[in-house]
């Protein structure tokens, strides 16, 4: 493993990963398609997942570069997916800012979310061929329990109640597998081995369990500038928050 000395800061590879999400380019025309994508990745955000994958990478290697266009594509995917929660949470707005939906229609954020999930897989191809199939395999995985979580947190709008075990298998899948595959991801393309990088997944699903339980007690109680989402959304959705 790499020594302290040897270890990029976190305000470093902060300003890494901003420039690399500055510099990328989705497409061209037609401009309706692409422009949307562009707007929801300058909104900015917390950017934890790709940070995630950076600082696990420097677990084993000092230089960040190869990891930097795959962490790129977890943050695509990332906000591929709200963009198409947003359309079915009907959320006006997303980091303080109008909704991809909100700003022009359904059908473009529908259309543009598509095209950012082949973008994302078009950064998670650039590591080493030998990781290839694995990566894919893993993020295949995640992408799939994402879609589930989404489905049964749509489902509990129409229950009565949800059970604490349900309710924790849901944000499982909808938020805590995409940061351990985040981190899984950082040691994969580091050349961690395979012990490692469980426990790197199993650190991430820890991290995103904790991350959605005060995502719903903020939801009920942060100040609106601060939460930078409509306070109170989950509720007026029929949501079943664990507060």
């Amino acid at each position: 493993m790499n020594s302290d000395k040897d270890v990029l800061s976190v305000q470093e590879l902060t300003s890494r990963l901003s420039q690399a999400v500055e510099e990328a380019r989705y497409g061209g025309e037609p401009q309706s398609l692409y422009e949307p994508i562009r707007y929801i990745m300058a909104l900015g955000g917390k950017r934890i997942r790709p940070l995630l994958t950076l600082l696990a990478h420097q677990l084993w290697q000092q230089d960040p570069q190869p990891a930097l266009q795959p962490a790129l594509g977890v943050e695509v995917f990332h906000n591929f997916s709200l963009m198409h929660d947003d359309i079915m949470d009907k959320a006006p707005l997303r980091r303080g800012q109008a909704t991809v939906h909100a700003r022009w229609n359904e059908n473009t954020a529908i259309l543009s979310g598509d095209v950012m999930l082949v973008k994302a897989y078009e950064r998670l191809m650039q590591v080493p061929d030998g990781l290839l199939r694995p990566v894919l395999q893993k993020f295949n995985q995640c992408a799939a329990e994402v879609c589930e979580g989404q489905q049964l947190d749509m489902e509990f709008e129409a229950q009565e109640g949800v059970s604490e075990e349900a309710y924790l298998d849901m944000i499982r899948r909808k938020t805590a597998v995409l940061l351990g595959f985040s981190l899984e991801l950082g040691g994969l393309v580091a050349g961690a081995d395979a012990a490692a990088c469980q426990h790197l997944y199993e650190l991430g699903i820890n991290l995103g369990l904790g991350f959605q339980l005060m995502d719903d007690v903020l939801d009920v109680y942060a100040p609106q500038e601060k939460f930078g989402k409509q306070v109170g959304g989950d509720i007026i959705a029929n949501k079943k928050p664990f507060c």
